[in-house]
């Protein structure tokens, strides 16, 4: 299993290679750094590191634009580090989906919590986002199999069951699934009745 590529962005030196330090200790890949946030903006866009540790309060461009930006494009679990507490920032920050927030001065076991968490909450974020694909997915199916199952009962008129063993046994006699069945039905039908 490939370590966690995580990118930070700090532009006070000390603390950056404080957090480089550790991050390497725990095991995990520095996979990028940067101490403005035009260039956290442009280096993350091209390494797409696993995690970003985001100092707010970064030159040029603060954190919380930089990841405002990206979300535009990737979401990647972002980390905030900040040297003070604000609610307005916390506020800021969860409009922004971040994953985890520290206050500075930040230990080794504060954020090797966090990121665990943060990546936590990232894995169940992208789980539930396939799982609602999925079940879309599913209902969109179901709309085309109903509407084909439709027009063969008005055309053959015969049950709704009987309409549904006779899409089956076409989607297994043509090895193609139910869907595509109901899809091609459609098609013919929309044509035959002028619809294209």
């Amino acid at each position: 299993m490939k370590p966690l590529r995580v990118f930070i962005a700090e532009d006070e030196a000390i603390i950056m290679l404080g957090f480089k330090t550790a991050i390497e200790k725990m095991g995990f890949y520095v996979a990028g750094i940067a101490i403005n946030g035009n260039e956290a903006l442009k280096k993350i866009k091209n390494l797409k590191p696993d995690i970003i540790l985001m100092d707010i309060n970064l030159p040029e461009k603060d954190g919380l634009s930089v990841i405002e930006e990206l979300n535009r494009e990737i979401v990647i679990p972002v980390i905030i580090i900040t040297g003070y507490y604000s609610q307005d920032l916390v506020k800021r920050a969860n409009s922004l989906g971040i994953f985890n927030y520290l206050i500075k001065p930040v230990d080794n076991n504060q954020l090797s919590a966090a990121i665990n968490i943060a990546m936590q909450r990232y894995f169940d974020f992208k789980d539930t986002i396939e799982k609602n694909e999925s079940l879309k997915q599913a209902l969109d199916n179901r709309i085309y199999i109903e509407k084909a199952k439709g027009i063969i009962m008005n055309q053959q008129k015969i049950p709704e069951d009987e309409a549904m063993k006779k899409l089956q046994k076409m989607s297994k006699d043509k090895n193609i699934k139910l869907v595509a069945i109901a899809k091609k039905i459609i098609e013919v039908s929309d044509i035959f009745s002028g619809k294209e």
